[in-house]
């Protein structure tokens, strides 16, 4: 039982310190930023057209910084898309980052997006079993039902949970692999911005950190919910 508590708390600790410690880097450096040429948004579009990715697109969301590889898109929440700030910018450049790995056809990045639209299918099927497997019950007379709703939710688990363990390392590679050398460059921001900045970006890597976490977390309420 002890290690039981202590390994909930481990998980429950890695699922919400990252979220706190990122949020509070990027909004350590989220002050406006006059000597910057131009917004995160602007910033996006610069590096796009310079590595010759013309054709994605970058957009004003309420959704979270993400870069959308079906729609080709990149796009940056309203404080990082008009802001003139150094995480605005840091942010920028880690979501182009995504565009160049699909652009290069990045493995990693390829075996996510597979896992994550099998994910999504795979969720619905789990949703529907779990609410129809009362009725299924009844009508067949059967315990056997719940079997194969246990099955489909630990199946959807276990996918969610690899999505995730793919996601890292997409996401390093994102930060230090395609941002960093952008902004190492020297022609974008200051070098004594550059600590800053290495932070900010693997604050951007760790987000999924807490997702990955979350989805432990998901097992042990879809298991609790099962037994009783």
């Amino acid at each position: 039982m002890i290690l039981i508590v202590i390994a909930v708390l481990v998980i429950l600790a890695l699922a919400f310190l990252p979220q706190i410690w990122v949020r509070r880097v990027i909004e350590r450096h989220g002050a406006h930023r006059p000597d910057f040429p131009g917004t995160g948004g602007e910033f996006a579009r610069h590096i796009l057209d310079e590595v010759g990715l013309l054709d994605v697109e970058v957009e004003e969301t309420d959704l979270g910084d993400h870069y959308d590889p079906k729609a080709k898109v990149v796009r940056l929440s309203p404080d990082h898309y008009r802001g003139k700030s150094l995480s605005a910018v840091v942010i920028a450049a880690h979501e182009v980052g995504h565009a160049v790995q699909d652009a290069t056809n990045y493995p990693p990045l390829k075996a996510r997006t597979s896992i994550a639209r099998s994910a999504q299918w795979l969720q619905n099927i789990a949703i529907f079993t779990l609410m129809a497997a009362p009725l299924l019950v009844l009508v067949a007379k059967s315990p056997a039902i719940l079997i194969v709703q246990v099955a489909a939710i630990g199946l959807v688990i276990l996918i969610t949970v690899a999505m995730h363990a793919v996601t890292l390392p997409v996401e390093f590679d994102a930060s230090f692999g395609r941002a960093m050398p952008i902004l190492a460059s020297g022609r974008y921001i200051p070098d004594d911005d550059m600590p800053a900045a290495r932070s900010i970006l693997r604050a951007a890597a760790l987000t999924y950190v807490a997702a990955a976490a979350m989805s432990a977390i998901n097992i042990f309420r879809w298991l609790r919910y099962m037994r009783f």
